[in-house]
């Protein structure tokens, strides 16, 4: 019941502007296929960053945040429970503190007793600790109640968040967010941590003005843009120039030796080279390390990892966090057979997906719902919905994640438009989101989630696309150009890793991993050229796969780094028998 694939070239735009200034010809036509056509677009200096000031509401956030540093008054910042949220939450910390900041310590809230956002049960637990100050980080913008508790509560609130406000804004102090009413900052894919980076730039300048580096040192703010890289990362907000920037610079600091011990534990307990270190190690090697114990137990054990300064501290908080993820592996693999089970017992019109799919069952883990629905997100092809018991009074606790095109958060808003009674809860951005509903509500929600994902078009069309960059020269097969392109980019959300196809002659072939379940090939280019290796993990040979048989391969060029050799290999992410040659 899988979507058949194909692969579909992407315009390759104009590159000669970027060939003209000196980029190898493949390099400029994967860029202007991304509609970067400008060689002025490929400087990823932080001076491309746009200013502090165009950001709505920082200048009283920065003003207040000021104040409480030069007072000595006690901060308490608010986090969320995945990689954003730590990375936000570690960068303010760690921030506030080289600014001289003498009060100022976190609370993530426990995601299976308080759930997300400052709720005015996670500010019952905060006034014991008596802040002057609340600072919410990667949430908050829909915490109109916590606010109004906080306040109640004697605590004044600052909200940094990047997830897409509700019809009413809380009554906090301030609120810096690009994607509130009003706001005219240039760039509205930042990352919550990309949100907290900018105001710590806006507090730096504040006390600048006031002196109060007169007596102390001032903080290089870039020195943290590892953790600003991992949070944009991890919460796979599009790679925009900005976001690119801030990947950019801070993918140079832990190459280049100069990251958090923290980072470099998680990287290299997931066997990852921080000196080779790119976007895609941080995606699925650092951060579902870190998700992981925002996922099983408390956040608080990532945010510890990434704000220790002791390499041996480091790595051994780093050994748990891979712990949890492999605890959480087994739990997700039991659900997503479970998921696929319950999906081939279903009546689908023939064996026809519905646009948008709802899937739970009550033994699921709450925790790992989201990165089950990503999971059939990317086998399905279409926006998923999965739920666990929330525990609170039948209430079930879902994950949302979309495909390209069809804004997840605008789906579940046009869901609830039309069917008012629904939903208790929701909120999130374009990829993904969070809700909640009574359990009686689940198959209404589940039609009427495919209702509007079909009257927003998601996608019969599109399911199944390789997008391609179209196919390479036998010349182009280099060590040279895997290396331009692996270090290109930086290459996630919005704009994809490069990736080519074309027709391979197979020499050699073998099923490799424990089960069998990977397929390593030697293949040849139809058209004559060099001999090369690929891999293919999870895909299974087609039927009567030989030496001399001609595959359609969409792969991507890559490096393997083995025993300290380098050579070249196809990372597969299709292959099929090749039709007739048109």
């Amino acid at each position: 019941m899988q979507p058949p694939r194909r692969i579909r070239r992407r315009d390759p735009g104009d590159p000669a502007p970027l060939e003209a200034a000196g980029l190898h010809p493949v390099l400029a036509r994967v860029y202007a296929a991304r509609r970067v056509c400008d060689p002025a677009e490929l400087d990823l200096s932080v001076s491309g960053l746009p200013d502090y000031r165009g950001l709505l509401g920082i200048e009283a956030a920065a003003a207040r945040l000021a104040r409480a540093v030069e007072a000595g008054e006690s901060v308490l910042v608010v986090g969320d429970f995945d990689a954003d949220g730590a990375t936000s939450c570690a960068l303010v910390l760690r921030g506030l503190r080289a600014m001289g900041a003498r009060r100022v310590d976190f609370l993530v809230p426990d995601r299976f007793r308080y759930g997300y956002g400052l709720t005015p049960e996670i500010v019952a637990v905060a006034a014991r600790r008596r802040p002057h100050l609340l600072v919410t980080v990667d949430n908050g913008i829909g915490s109109v109640a916590g606010v109004a508790a906080a306040h109640a509560a004697g605590m004044e609130v600052i909200i940094t968040d990047h997830h897409l406000p509700g019809p009413e804004l809380p009554a906090a102090a301030a609120i810096v967010n690009p994607n509130q009413p009003g706001d005219g900052f240039p760039a509205k894919s930042l990352a919550g941590v990309g949100v907290a980076f900018y105001l710590l730039l806006a507090v730096r300048a504040r006390l600048r003005e006031s002196g109060w580096f007169a007596r102390r040192p001032e903080p290089r703010l870039a020195a943290w843009l590892d953790l600003v890289a991992l949070g944009t990362v991890a919460d796979v907000v599009p790679l925009d120039r900005v976001n690119r920037i801030l990947v950019a610079q801070g993918l140079a600091r832990i190459r280049a030796g100069e990251t958090c011990p923290g980072i470099r534990a998680l990287l290299e307990v997931a066997g990852r080279d921080p000196a080779r270190c790119v976007a895609s190690d941080l995606a699925f090697a650092a951060a579902p390390r870190l998700n992981a114990a925002g996922r099983l137990t408390d956040m608080s054990l990532g945010i510890r990892c990434l704000l220790c300064d002791e390499p041996a501290e480091a790595s051994a908080l780093a050994q748990q966090l891979d712990e949890l993820n492999r605890r959480r592996r087994d739990i997700e693999a039991r659900m997503q057979d479970e998921a696929l089970a319950a999906l081939e017992r279903l009546d689908l019109d023939g064996g026809t997906l519905p646009p948008a799919l709802c899937v739970y069952d009550p033994g699921w883990h709450p925790g790992v719902v989201g990165i089950l629905a990503a999971r059939l997100k990317e086998r399905f092809h279409r926006p998923v919905v999965a739920f666990a018991p929330d525990g609170e009074g039948g209430l079930l606790k879902g994950s949302a994640r979309s495909v390209p095109d069809l804004h997840m958060r605008d789906l579940l808003d046009a869901v609830a438009t039309r069917h008012p009674s629904l939903l208790s809860r929701f909120g999130g951005h374009a990829m993904a989101a969070g809700l909640s509903l009574p359990a009686a509500h689940l198959e209404a929600f589940g039609a009427a989630l495919a209702e509007e994902a079909a009257r927003a078009g998601a996608g019969r069309e599109s399911a199944g696309t390789v997008e391609s960059d179209g196919p390479l020269d036998p010349a182009d097969f280099q060590p040279e150009l895997a290396g331009l392109l692996r270090y290109g980019g930086p290459w996630g959300a919005g704009f994809p890793e490069p990736v080519f196809d074309g027709r391979f002659r197979v020499a050699d072939w073998r099923t490799v991993g424990g089960d069998g379940r990977h397929l390593r090939l030697t293949v040849q280019p139809a058209e004559e050229g060099p001999v090369l290796e690929a891999i293919a993990f999870n895909q299974a040979p087609p039927p009567g796969l030989a030496a001399g048989t001609e595959l359609e391969l969409a792969y991507r060029l890559d490096l393997n780094h083995f025993r300290g050799t380098t050579r070249l290999q196809l990372m597969v992410e299709h292959l099929a028998p090749a039709g007739p040659v048109p």
